[in-house]
Formats: C-alpha cells, structure tokens, sequence
C-alpha cells in the first residue's frame, strides 16, 4: 500500500486527521509509530476540536521538522528549511480546498464549544466530512516536497 492510501485507510480505521499523516510517514522520518500516534493525536480537529489549523495540515508541519530540523537551539538555517516547507504545504493545500483552517473547511464559521469528544466514525460522519480528502491531499504534499528529495 503506498503511504497516500496508508492515510487515508489510517484515518478510516478510527485515527485522526493528524495521526493519519504522520502515521504514514514516521517511520521515513525517524519516529516510532506508537510515539507517532502519541505526539500528534493533540492536533487533530483543528487543535483538540477548537477547529483551529486543519489536523491533517499541522500533520505535515510535524513531518517537516522531522525532516528538517536538527533539533539545536537557535539553528536558523535548518527553522527556515521547516518554515519554507511548512509554508509551501500550507500554500498548496489552501489553493486545493480554500483554506487551512478546519472551522472553514467543515463550514463552521467561527469555532464554537463542540466539547472535547470526538464526532462518532458513522458512515454520515464520512458522507458529511471533507477530512478523509484532506487526508489524502496532505499525504500527496509530504509525497511531493519531503519524500522526492
């Protein structure tokens, strides 16, 4: 299975839009995926379901500093690799669904209280939801400006 539909499957198979992604690819980048899974489960949602940066965008942020950073205080010149790539992701996705913000791409005008439960996974849940696309454009972005170097 290639990591594009390693996402998207990770994301049907009850994981969040940010574990999905990363989940795909940690391994390339040096992680583990049980602390995968740990580290990014906060992001899903738009940050916790505030619905704030899209999951699955945050995701790939994630997988630029893996790339990327060299993990030293200070070090700019590998920050502004990971702000160039997170940047140039970021463009992208926002140019194929209009923004990067869940709120705006679940069409929920400004964030509201949804409560820190997560939406049950229904097949309305997937008929309703933009996310399991949102899924698969991101992996496609890791694919193309972090796996093709």
């Amino acid at each position: 299975m290639d990591r594009v539909a390693k996402a998207v499957e990770l994301f049907k198979s009850g994981y969040n839009c940010s574990q999905a992604v990363v989940g795909a690819y940690c391994d390339a980048f040096g992680m583990d995926f049980d602390t995968a899974m740990k580290a990014s489960e906060g992001f899903g949602g738009g940050m916790g379901r505030m619905r704030l940066t899209c999951g699955a965008v945050s995701g790939m942020a994630m997988l630029a500093g893996l790339k990327y950073s060299k993990a030293k205080a200070g070090d700019t010149e590998t920050r502004t690799l990971v702000y160039k790539a997170v940047q140039e992701m970021g463009k992208e996705f926002e140019s194929m669904n209009g923004s990067v913000i869940c709120g705006d791409l679940l069409g929920i005008n400004k964030p509201k209280d949804n409560g820190a439960k997560p939406t049950p996974r229904t097949e309305e849940f997937y008929k309703k939801r933009p996310c399991a696309g949102c899924v698969e454009d991101c992996a496609a972005l890791v694919e193309k400006y972090l796996m093709n170097e």
